[in-house]
């Protein structure tokens, strides 16, 4: 069934659309902190919160320093 496909070049295709993908993350981040203010009692729970929304905060600043110098499409 793969020869019934179309060839077709990567300009084709649709861009990612950048804009939505950072806001989303931005979205989830906020979502991650506010989830410090619920009922659990422990720390394990505060440290695996802020280290999911310290790592994605990391991902999109390394996304847009990329793309500002051209490094990234």
């Amino acid at each position: 069934m793969a020869a019934e496909e179309p060839v077709t070049s990567p300009d084709q295709h649709a861009p990612t659309p950048v804009k939505a993908a950072r806001i989303a993350g931005t979205v989830v981040i906020v979502m991650l902190l506010l989830m410090l203010f619920g009922n659990h009692e422990g720390n394990v729970e505060s440290i695996w919160l802020i280290g999911t929304a310290g790592i994605l905060a990391a991902i999109i600043i390394i996304d847009v320093v990329l793309r500002r110098n051209g490094l990234r499409d």
